[in-house]
């Protein structure tokens, strides 16, 4: 997707638009902790978002460069210290492309992360992180639902991230009316899909696949923070 995302078409602009909504969030979050109230937060990465996908910056994205994570957030980095003054003047739907983002509960998850974040990196590293799972955890659910197993995933998501609890295992035999071995097994394949719709989220925001293994690392990593 970022190798087509330096293609100008309408569908790497699409896709672009879509990455970046998806993870706005941990842009908001690592401006409000560089000491910016919730109005400018809002504002700047607006601003940002309206300039990046304007002007295409992904152009500048390489292969040694190749993690989007990173590459956004230096970005941002240098948007904030040639421009910050410029938007904060600039009125919002001011003429400039906006993106439609949640602000109404964006300063709410601040203050619940905030707590327990040190820096603004930690915590834009910790949000990407959420938003990431976020997403593949949706692509999980929508897996299951396509193929009439919306009730099993209900039931059987807590071991995504969970380990293996027999007694929660037998319970939830008992609630599908199913052998404990059935579960079990059902459980290993949930989590194989999940791991492997994990690797493909984060492929889509590298140049390069050798670095899905140390980006899972980092992005996990970011959760001990």
């Amino acid at each position: 997707m970022l190798a087509a995302g330096q293609r100008h078409t309408p569908q790497a602009d699409h896709a672009l638009e879509e990455l970046c909504r998806t993870y706005w969030f941990p842009l908001y979050a690592y401006v409000r902790r560089r000491g910016h109230n919730k109005q400018d937060a809002e504002d700047l990465v607006q601003a940002f978002f309206a300039r990046f996908l304007e002007k295409n910056h992904l152009a500048g994205l390489d292969s040694e460069r190749g993690r989007f994570r990173a590459f956004l957030l230096a970005s941002l980095k240098h948007f904030l210290a040639n421009e910050w003054d410029k938007a904060r003047a600039q009125k919002r739907g001011g003429g400039a492309a906006h993106l439609s983002l949640d602000w109404q509960t964006a300063d709410t998850k601040f203050q619940v992360a905030a707590t327990n974040e040190p820096s603004p990196e930690q915590a834009f590293d910790r949000e990407w992180a959420l938003a990431l799972l976020a997403k593949v955890i949706e692509r999980l659910q929508k897996e299951c639902a396509a193929d009439g197993k919306a009730k099993l995933f209900a039931q059987l998501k807590i071991f995504l991230m969970a380990g293996n609890r027999e007694t929660a295992q037998s319970e939830i035999a008992q609630t599908l009316g199913l052998e404990a071995g059935a579960v079990r097994v059902a459980i290993h394949r949930l989590r194989k899909r999940y791991r492997a719709l994990l690797r493909d989220e984060i492929a889509q925001t590298l140049t390069d696949e050798s670095q899905v293994a140390a980006e899972m690392q980092a992005l996990f990593g970011a959760f001990g923070n």
